[in-house]
């Protein structure tokens, strides 16, 4: 597991909302804001049920169309489907990829005032911002985005917790830091400039050591992007994707 940052914001949102609150991740593709709700749930929770909305299934559809008005109903056929037990106050939903059924990030106002369980979304930054034309976005919604590793997860990433404070600590008192640890931070941040801080291609580069694995993650995400501007930019494609070459 990646350590990252953001996982604190959501134990502060958690301890701080006491349920009176969704959070909404965005941020763009393939940052890890999926990997990091998910392990929210896992460790901080005593179940959680994901919906993911790019596969969601007719019988769920279903529920969110025909049952949502009961909330007692749709919670025991979302327990039913998704075969998990729902514990009051200690069960969480997560609505990934929320852009795509906005139904549901309409819906995140009457379940957070049902209060039985909370609710983290997830969304990719462009989409999420279209797709609410016909929906009244929910004030009852926190949200932060969530970025690529910076250095310092990075190097969490690659086992090393104490250059950083270091580094830190240094500043602090005005201390140089001394030149073998000088060239060994400089050299980390030249693997950081190369790796990115894409979770994929930073795990990539942990397992393999192999910079032309991470460069091929890395222009599987851009083509990835390539698309989504295609996808998005509509009439204004060639000049958006000039400036993104």
């Amino acid at each position: 597991m990646l350590k990252r940052k953001a996982y604190d914001k959501l134990i502060e949102w958690k301890n701080k909302s006491k349920g009176s609150t969704a959070i909404l991740i965005d941020g763009a593709r393939r940052v890890g804001k999926s990997f990091l709700a998910e392990e929210f749930g896992k460790n901080e929770y005593k179940s959680h049920i994901t919906i993911n909305f790019s596969r969601i299934t007719s019988s769920i559809k279903d529920i969110f169309e025909n049952d949502s008005m009961d909330l007692d109903l749709f919670f025991a056929e979302l327990s039913a489907q998704y075969s998990t037990i729902l514990f009051e106050r200690n069960s969480l939903f997560i609505f990934d990829e929320v852009q795509l059924y906005p139904k549901a990030r309409e819906l995140i106002k009457f379940l957070v005032e049902d209060g039985r369980y909370d609710f983290i979304e997830t969304g990719s930054l462009i989409s999420i911002k279209q797709n609410v034309q016909e929906i009244v976005i929910p004030s009852e919604e926190e949200h932060f985005t969530l970025n690529p590793l910076d250095f310092e997860e990075f190097l969490w990433a690659m086992g090393d917790y104490a250059s950083v404070p270091y580094m830190k600590m240094c500043f602090q008192e005005k201390k140089p830091l001394g030149a073998a640890i000088h060239r060994k931070i400089m050299n980390q941040f030249r693997q950081y400039m190369l790796v990115g801080g894409m979770p994929q291609a930073v795990a990539t580069y942990i397992d393999t050591k192999d910079f032309e694995s991470v460069d091929r993650v890395k222009r599987n995400i851009l083509l990835l992007y390539r698309q989504d501007i295609i996808k998005y930019a509509k009439g204004y494609e060639s000049k958006v994707l000039s400036i993104f070459n």
